[in-house]
């Protein structure tokens, strides 16, 4: 759409000094992020209002994985996500001049003969056929224990999620076009066909702002459930693993000689604080399949915005037209995001009706 740099920026800059703007976006995690890559590439002016107390999305490990390897099954719509999700990434990879997408292999390590049988049998179902290999790697690494091989899993590989969010707040703030403070609902006026908020028209607003939606008056009836993950974060200079390897838990690579190690799930604990339990938790699960020496030199929380039906949340307030929500990604935010995104966006401009899977009409009672 853009054809040099200084028209985006001239673009965008002449903008956000006016008053008018098509949409305010509340939150800059995964989700906010992927829904002004399509108001950009649709030519719609917006602001975002981001407070950084939602952790999720910086947080989060970034793989992106088109197959449950608890259970052997197919991710809802992997492949519509993976087309999505990966051109994205790219565009970003490319206005930004950064490099956040790490295209590889997660190997899933097998713990008996029983799993690698599950393991042949998923293979030959059509919707998994072309993520899973059917050769059985031999492990080669001495430092991982994994005498029954390894599975690999196709079409994967990791977003490095908290450099995308810090470059691309940056590049909003050099546009005036993040304002991070916490959104004030309080002062949201829907007395004019278009809302207003501050010094601020606009023609609808979005909020993406995970478990934070919990304190939002117009959206906090959805039932988000907050899941609490912990990672670590460990450096390994005799593992050279460039990967990632998922047994009870996943070790990815993140270059250096360090790996991210998680993640557990917890639904009583709502803070991102992290905690001795967890830390325990997973390097006990760690020692199980890790020989060889390392040192633990990170560890971070977050509250996942997770959905009993395991579906987004994306649709329009029951009674206010120009209000939206963009939610419940849970874990696989880094695929998922750009196609809800998507959704949403021909929903409000497009008249396109959503999925009621993910239609947060589903919860009407």
């Amino acid at each position: 759409m853009y054809a040099r740099l200084g028209e985006v920026e001239t673009y965008f800059s002449t903008f956000a000094l006016m008053n008018n703007v098509d949409y305010i976006i509340v939150g800059c995690g995964l989700a906010g992020i992927s829904f002004c890559e399509v108001l950009k590439a649709n030519s719609k002016t917006f602001v975002v209002y981001d407070n950084a107390s939602q952790q999720s999305s910086i947080v989060a490990a970034g793989l992106y994985n088109p197959v449950i390897l608890k259970r052997f099954t197919e991710v809802w719509k992997a492949q519509a996500q993976l087309d999505i999700a990966l051109p994205n990434y790219a565009k970003i990879e490319t206005e930004l001049g950064i490099e956040v997408d790490y295209q590889h292999p997660i190997y899933r390590r097998f713990s008996s003969i029983e799993e690698q049988n599950l393991w042949f049998t998923a293979s030959d179902k059509p919707s998994l056929e072309s993520f899973l290999s059917t050769d059985i790697k031999k492990n080669k690494n001495e430092h991982i224990d994994a005498p029954f091989g390894l599975g690999e899993v196709l079409h994967s590989g990791r977003i490095d999620t908290a450099h995308l969010i810090s470059v691309y707040k940056k590049d909003l703030i050099s546009k005036n076009l993040l304002i991070e403070e916490q959104f004030d609902y309080d002062q949201l006026d829907f007395s004019q066909p278009e809302l207003s908020f501050k010094h601020t028209i606009a023609k609808h607003i979005v909020f993406a702002e995970g478990y934070g939606v919990k304190k939002n008056p117009y959206f906090n009836h959805i039932p988000i459930n907050g899941t609490k993950g912990e990672v670590l974060t460990i450096k390994a200079p005799n593992l050279k693993l460039n990967t990632a390897v998922k047994s009870s838990i996943f070790i990815i690579s993140i270059g250096n000689d360090l790996y991210k190690v998680g993640s557990t799930y917890k639904w009583k604990d709502k803070t991102n604080v992290p905690t001795k339990a967890a830390k325990e938790e997973l390097l006990l699960k760690l020692k199980k399949f890790i020989i060889c020496d390392f040192e633990v030199v990170g560890h971070q929380a977050g509250i996942r915005p997770t959905v009993g039906d395991r579906r987004p949340i994306i649709g329009k307030h029951p009674n206010i037209d120009n209000l939206y929500v963009l939610n419940g990604l849970g874990s696989r935010g880094v695929m998922i995001g750009p196609y809800v995104a998507e959704k949403l966006f021909n929903l409000i401009e497009k008249d396109i009706q959503l999925d009621n899977e993910i239609d947060i009409n589903r919860f009407k009672k």
